[in-house]
C-alpha cells in the first residue's frame, strides 16, 4: 500500500498544483472521482493493467465513459497518467488529492469509533476539543464498533487518538509491568 502512495503522490500534487492554478479545486475533485470509479470498475481495471493495451486506447475508453464530464484542463492530466501507465493508481491519486484539498481548505475529515452512538452534544464537544487541536474544522464520520467496551478511538489524518477503555487497560497494564 505504501509503494503505491509513494508512486501517486507525484501526480496527485501535480493535480492539486494544476486545480489550485486554475480556481477549480472542486470540480477537480468531482473529475478525480469520477475517473477513480470508472477505473475501479473491474471490467476497466482489466483494460486499464492490460500491458497490451496502448496508453491512448486506455485514455479513450476513460474519456469515452465520463463524456463530456472532463474538462479540457483535465484531460492532458489523464493524458500524462495514460503515457506513464499510471490510471491504476487513480484511486490513490483521488485520495491523496483528497486531503491536500482538505488541508488548504483547513478542514479534517475524522472517524470515530466508539462503543455506541454518540449524541449531539457528545459529537459537539468532540468536534470543538478537535477542532482547537487541530486548528481546523473538523468532519466527524462516526462508526460504532460493539467490541469496544466503551470510549472512542478517533482517527484523525495520520494519528491515532486511543481513548477506548480497551486501549486505557493495555496502558496501564504496560506501566504496571515496568
Amino acid at each position: 500500500m505504501s509503494s503505491l502512495t509513494t508512486l501517486a503522490r507525484p501526480y496527485a500534487k501535480a493535480a492539486f498544483s494544476l486545480a489550485q492554478e486554475a480556481s477549480a479545486l472542486d470540480s477537480w475533485q468531482s473529475m478525480l472521482d469520477l475517473a477513480s470509479q470508472i477505473a475501479g470498475d473491474p471490467a476497466v481495471a482489466a483494460v486499464l493493467g492490460n500491458p497490451l493495451v496502448s496508453p491512448g486506447q486506455a485514455i479513450s475508453l476513460l474519456n469515452s465513459v465520463a463524456g463530456e464530464r472532463f474538462d479540457e484542463g483535465f484531460r492532458p492530466f489523464l493524458g500524462v497518467l495514460g503515457a506513464n501507465r499510471r490510471l491504476p493508481l487513480l484511486a490513490e491519486i483521488t485520495a491523496l488529492f483528497s486531503r491536500l484539498k482538505q488541508a488548504a481548505e483547513r478542514r479534517l475529515h475524522v472517524r470515530v469509533v466508539a462503543a455506541q452512538a454518540l449524541d449531539v452534544e457528545q459529537a459537539s464537544r468532540l468536534s470543538d476539543a478537535l477542532a482547537r487541536r487541530f486548528d481546523c474544522a473538523i468532519e466527524i464520520d462516526s462508526v460504532i464498533d460493539r467490541g469496544l467496551l466503551g470510549g472512542a478511538v478517533v482517527y484523525a489524518g495520520d494519528q491515532v487518538i486511543d481513548g477506548s477503555l480497551r486501549g486505557r487497560l493495555a496502558r496501564l497494564s504496560q506501566a504496571l509491568a515496568r
